[in-house]
Order: structure tokens, then C-alpha cells, then sequence
């Protein structure tokens, strides 16, 4: 497979969608109540594969790439979460999403996520969110596990671009970052398609922008939005990346949140245990209905 082209899966439906400046590649399969699935770093729509491939029956799952990743074309702006939520809810009505939608979100995918549902709740069902701080966390718990981020995002603002695409640095981190561990063609597929300099250079604004703006910014405004839609937390609880207790039930300001840790489980929850990400998408799906 090359990486200038999208992965096989079977029986999808494949289009791009222009919306508010960026080309997007969407990826999508079933029918029915629409579910839009948002991945994080650094994969893109392939980390949904299993519900793509067999979407759960009565369900619509829409993978886009977010803007400048995987096969979607760059972003008009350097990836202020604020802006790539815009980029989405844009996506949504060219997609006419306008409502009952139920939203799934994996690390950036989450992040972004729970800005959508803050800022219009109308046009969401429930959310899943799988191994993301929510936006609530403390400062203090922040504060006592702010070494993790430390611990790659410098290098990935910094030097992300050389990084991901001279060096075998994301092998080993999917690697690192699996309890249960990734084959080596889904790995393939995922780093090799940020040797692209669009990709790469996404992935470092990312991150760079995370850091010099969002996290000051949240520092000295803290998030006071409740959410009102229902929100169900699913964590691999052996994350080195990011701490369940930032996303802690007791810290939530929800009228309906749940997390659920998954023991055995690393970051990477929608690669190692599939099945249980669609069970939870099902019941949230029913219970929503």
C-alpha cells in the first residue's frame, strides 16, 4: 500500500468534501443515525477501521481526516482546537449533520470533541470520548501530571517535522504506547503517512500551539461551560500519556458523565480493544434513542 494513498477497507464509501477552506477526506460506511468519529495523533481515520468495516447495524460512522491529516488537505490557520472545531461543525453542515448526531472522540479527536459539545449541544445525542483529559481537570492534578506532556510535546513542537518524517520515532512510540501492542502493518500505515511535510508539519502546530497558547490560555481562563449532553468516558488506564485523573467523574462539570478505566489497556484504546468501543457506541446509541 503506498502512503500516498488511503488504506483498503472494504465496502466504504470514500469522497472530499470541501468545507471552510479545507479539503476533506472522508471515509464512511453503514447507514442510519449518523455517528461521526474524530481520531487523534498521530493516526487519522484508519484507528476506526473495525467500525468501518462492519459498522454496527442502525448506525452512520463518518471518519473525516482532520485538517491536515491523513489524506485531508492542509488547514487555513496553525491548528487552534477552537478553529479545527469550526473546521468539523463546517464539515457537519456540508454533510447536513444538523442534528441527532452522536459524536466519538480519541485523543485530539476528544480534545476538539468536547469544544463541539460545549459550544452547540443542540446538534449532539451523547459523546464518547476515549483517553483525553476533560476540560474540567484541576489545575492542580494538571500541575502533578504536567511531566508527562513534557516528556514528548517540546520535541514535537520544536523538531516535529524532521522527526516524523526522518526518524523511526513514531514506530517506537506506538510501540511504547500499547499495552496489548500494534501489528506491524497498521503501524506502517499510520507513521508512514506522516512522512508527508503537510502531515508533519500539522502534527507540530498541533502541538506548538498547544502549548504556547491553549495551555496559558486554560491556565488563565478555566473552562465554565457545563456539559448537558451525556458523555461517557472510556480509558485505557495504563496511559503514559495521559493520566486518567484528568478526566475523573468527581471533577466533571456533566449532567450526565461517566468514566469506565480499562485495566490492561494503554493509550491507544481504539486499536486494542475495538469491541468494546463499539459495545459502549451501541449503548450510548440506545440509550440516546
Amino acid at each position: 500500500m503506498a502512503a500516498d494513498q488511503p488504506p483498503v477497507i472494504p465496502d466504504v464509501r470514500r469522497s472530499f468534501v470541501e468545507a471552510r477552506g479545507v479539503r476533506f477526506h472522508v471515509t464512511e460506511a453503514g447507514e442510519g443515525r449518523p455517528v461521526l468519529v474524530l481520531h487523534g495523533w498521530p493516526q487519522h481515520h484508519y484507528v476506526y477501521r473495525d467500525l468501518l468495516g462492519n459498522p454496527p447495524e442502525g448506525l452512520r460512522v463518518i471518519a473525516p481526516d482532520l485538517p491536515g491529516y491523513g489524506w485531508s488537505g492542509a488547514a487555513p490557520h496553525r491548528w487552534a482546537k477552537d478553529d479545527v472545531a469550526s473546521d468539523v461543525f463546517a464539515l457537519m453542515d456540508a454533510l447536513g449533520l444538523e442534528k441527532d448526531v452522536l459524536l466519538v472522540g480519541h485523543d485530539w479527536g476528544g480534545y476538539v470533541g468536547y469544544r463541539m459539545v460545549l459550544r452547540e449541544a443542540e446538534r449532539f445525542r451523547g459523546f464518547l470520548v476515549m483517553n483525553m483529559a476533560h476540560p474540567w481537570a484541576p489545575k492542580g492534578d494538571v500541575a502533578r501530571q504536567f511531566w508527562r506532556l513534557m516528556a514528548y510535546q517540546p520535541l514535537m513542537a520544536t523538531v516535529g517535522v524532521p522527526l516524523h518524517r526522518r526518524t523511526r520515532f513514531l514506530e517506537w512510540m506506538f510501540g511504547a504506547g500499547t499495552s496489548g501492542g500494534m501489528d506491524r502493518e497498521t503501524i506502517r500505515i499510520f507513521a508512514e503517512r506522516f512522512r508527508d511535510p503537510v502531515v508533519a508539519r500539522t502534527a507540530r502546530d498541533t502541538y506548538r500551539t498547544f502549548l504556547l497558547k491553549e495551555i496559558p490560555a486554560s491556565a488563565r481562563t478555566p473552562e465554565r461551560r457545563r456539559a448537558t449532553v451525556p458523555v461517557r468516558a472510556l480509558f485505557g488506564k495504563d496511559d503514559a500519556a495521559v493520566h486518567y485523573s484528568l478526566a475523573a467523574a468527581e471533577t466533571a462539570q456533566a449532567d450526565d458523565y461517566t468514566l469506565e478505566l480499562v485495566e490492561g489497556c494503554g493509550h491507544f484504546i481504539v486499536d486494542e480493544r475495538p469491541e468494546l468501543v463499539r459495545e459502549r457506541l451501541v449503548e450510548l446509541d440506545r440509550a440516546t434513542r
